[in-house]
């Protein structure tokens, strides 16, 4: 049995013409394919200004926690003056010297009696006010 062998097409390979070197083949290359690598590289610097450490995203999530401290800052700024508004009232106002001295010390003034009595259980069905505090003014 006789099978045909099967050789590929002799290649014209002119021994005449020049061949090119690797770093011609490389140049041509990306000549041929310029325009391709410059739009694969402005989509990766979209992709980084987007996506990226200090890209859109970043930055709106820092800007949201920016106005997240903000606001706790507003917030311990108000608690603080508070604070001060009480401390001052503590070191200037007779009424609340005097409020401190009779529920934190049990202080009277002269003649007056003083009656200590025990808070009755809570009932459900009528709750008690809160009790006024001096450091509650």
């Amino acid at each position: 049995m006789n099978r045909p062998v099967h050789h590929p097409a002799p290649q014209n390979h002119d021994a005449t013409a020049p061949r090119q070197t690797f770093v011609e083949q490389l140049s041509a290359f990306f000549h041929r394919n310029l325009y391709w690598f410059l739009i694969a590289g402005f989509v990766l610097l979209l992709l980084q200004d987007i996506f990226g450490t200090h890209g859109v995203l970043a930055m709106r999530r820092s800007q949201a926690e920016a106005r997240k401290i903000q606001q706790e800052i507003t917030q311990l700024d108000r608690e603080n003056k508070k604070l001060q508004d009480h401390v001052t009232d503590l070191k200037t106002d007779p009424s609340t010297m005097e409020c401190i001295a009779r529920e934190d010390f049990g202080l009277a003034r002269p003649g007056e009696l003083i009656f200590k009595t025990q808070p009755r259980a809570a009932d459900p069905t009528h709750p008690a006010a809160p009790a006024q505090s001096c450091s509650a003014q």
